[in-house]
């Protein structure tokens, strides 16, 4: 009598859970937001596993918009802030909204200033940034994008 071979086995392996590729915030228009988003998106990121450099950087330039959002933006009490972070194709794309029409323009700090280098910074880390009204018409977006490094895409 010859031994049947076995059925091969399949190996399922457990379901993980997935990850949202995109997320977004409503936080008040208040200086305590900026930190809450930077907790959150470092949070975020590590669910992503993201790298920690790029981790650093998109909070410290997520802070930058925040921190304008709540200091520039001239809207009424009660208006929300808005984050929202995209991990697509490589990229890390993060935006910040508020009810403010007025778009960002850099200026240039003296060495003296003690403020106005945020958006410098975020030119100059960021690999894309730019800011556009809002499609709903009441605002505006602004936003950076970093693209993942090639070992971690």
């Amino acid at each position: 009598m010859t031994a049947r071979p076995s059925p091969p086995r399949v190996l399922i392996p457990a379901p993980t859970p997935v990850q949202p590729a995109e997320i977004e915030w409503r936080l008040p228009r208040h200086s305590r937001s900026v930190g809450r988003a930077r907790n959150l998106l470092r949070s975020q990121a590590g669910s992503w596993d993201l790298p920690d450099e790029l981790v650093e950087t998109a909070v410290l330039l997520l802070s930058e918009l925040m921190t304008n959002a709540c200091r520039h933006a001239r809207v009424p009490p009660g208006r929300q802030i808005v984050t929202r972070s995209v991990l697509s194709g490589g990229t890390l794309r993060v935006e910040v909204s508020d009810a403010s029409s007025g778009l960002p323009t850099p200026c240039h700090a003296s060495p003296d200033d003690e403020s106005g280098r945020g958006l410098a910074l975020v030119a100059a880390l960021a690999d894309a940034w730019g800011a556009h009204p809002r499609v709903c018409g009441i605002g505006k977006t602004v936003w950076f994008e970093l693209g993942l490094p090639a070992a971690g895409r």
